[in-house]
């Protein structure tokens, strides 16, 4: 851990506001992208965003220093995207009770209900490779998802990534191997489903 690091950490365990602030410019854009990634949405990547940083500081002392500050802010901010991906789950599912509830009630007083509308994913077939992957890897499972980002994207090691999700590197390696093989599946068929569709 650097000087500047530890220097941080101790102004943010005395409640220093101007640590706060260094904290977030520091540290901000990992964050946004890594939540912005895990959850495919810019208005819930900056909420979450704000919630890591405010979470952070809030429980600073609980950083014991055996790994680096940014791993620890990593598995902070894997955290609060595992949480907002349930939450988000069970809304959609709630909301999805409700709309069927409304589809049954107007079909049974006789209206024909809502029009369909195309899904975004298929209104974006022709887009650039980087935003297909990108929401590939939002259909991925959290645990896959997460692993994806933090190797392939963020470029941390093996030994970091374990320190960030608990898991032991061989074990990040074989599910990471297993998450590559989804996306890479995922592509796979996305091309075959653009081939059929020319």
């Amino acid at each position: 851990m650097s000087l500047r690091e530890r220097r941080l950490i101790r102004r943010l365990k005395e409640r220093d506001e101007a640590a706060f602030r260094e904290l977030v410019e520091t540290y901000s854009g990992r964050v946004f992208n890594m939540t912005f990634r895990m959850l495919g949405n810019r208005e819930e990547a900056e909420d979450v965003s704000q919630e890591v940083f405010i979470t952070v500081f809030k429980s600073i002392d609980s950083f014991r220093g055996d790994a680096k500050f940014s791993t620890w802010l990593y598995r902070v901010t894997a955290n609060h995207c595992k949480n907002r991906i349930k939450y988000l789950a069970r809304r959609h599912d709630r909301n999805k009770a409700e709309f069927d509830e409304r589809l049954e009630r107007d079909q049974a007083a006789g209206s024909t209900g809502p029009q369909t509308v195309a899904r975004p994913d298929q209104q974006l077939s022709n887009a650039e490779t980087g935003h297909l992957v990108h929401r590939l890897i939002g259909e991925l499972d959290e645990d896959h998802r997460v692993l994806i980002i933090l190797r392939d994207i963020e470029e941390l090691s093996y030994e970091e990534i374990g320190q960030i999700t608990e898991l032991n590197e061989g074990t990040v390696k074989s599910r990471l191997h297993r998450a590559r093989l989804a996306l890479r599946k995922k592509l796979v068929l996305h091309m075959d489903r653009g081939d059929r569709n020319e």
